[in-house]
């Protein structure tokens, strides 16, 4: 099972670093991790995609809460939350199959964002199963190169997964 996780960090050098390390030598398998700033120009937002059970996802929330530069860990069911993934897809596109790449393109509502002679650039964004079905369809053109954020997620509704004071303590 896919366990998503918000984790609020202090915004300092090598803390990404320390959770990845600190997960991998737990030997907990990071599906995904995304990184970047907050509403708090001090905080980071890091959202982890982890599998297990509950009882693995128990220890990994234990394990980063021991972290010093953690200030907050939430986890985000499905359910509650809104996931996208954003991926660039580099796909052979000669000029026989370029327009069925175009009608691709728009079923999925994805974006052109170049095009040369021999291929083309998509940029798709969705839930991971959009995604992966795009890029199902699209190994039948030749994918010659793509890149993937990972999932961000953010909880439905007026609540935020935010930083109040008492979460952390310099």
């Amino acid at each position: 099972m896919k366990n998503t996780l918000a984790v609020l960090v202090v915004n300092k050098p090598g803390v990404l670093a320390r959770i990845s390390g600190l997960l991998s030598r737990r030997v907990f398998n990071i599906e995904s991790i995304a990184a970047g700033y907050t509403e708090e120009p001090d905080i980071t937002r890091i959202t982890l995609v982890v599998k297990g059970d509950t009882y693995a996802l128990d220890q990994v929330m234990k394990q980063l809460s021991k972290l010093v530069d953690v200030i907050k860990i939430v986890e985000l069911k499905t359910q509650d939350s809104l996931e996208r993934e954003l991926a660039l897809i580099k796909v052979k596109a000669d000029s026989s199959r370029r327009s069925d790449i175009v009608n691709l393109v728009t079923v999925f509502r994805a974006n052109i964002i170049d095009v040369n002679k021999e291929t083309m650039v998509i940029e798709i964004l969705g839930d991971e199963k959009k995604v992966n079905a795009f890029c199902a369809v699209l190994e039948d053109y030749g994918i010659v190169e793509m890149v993937r954020t990972g999932k961000v997620a953010l909880s439905r509704g007026p609540g935020a997964v935010k930083y109040a004071s008492g979460d952390y303590n310099d």
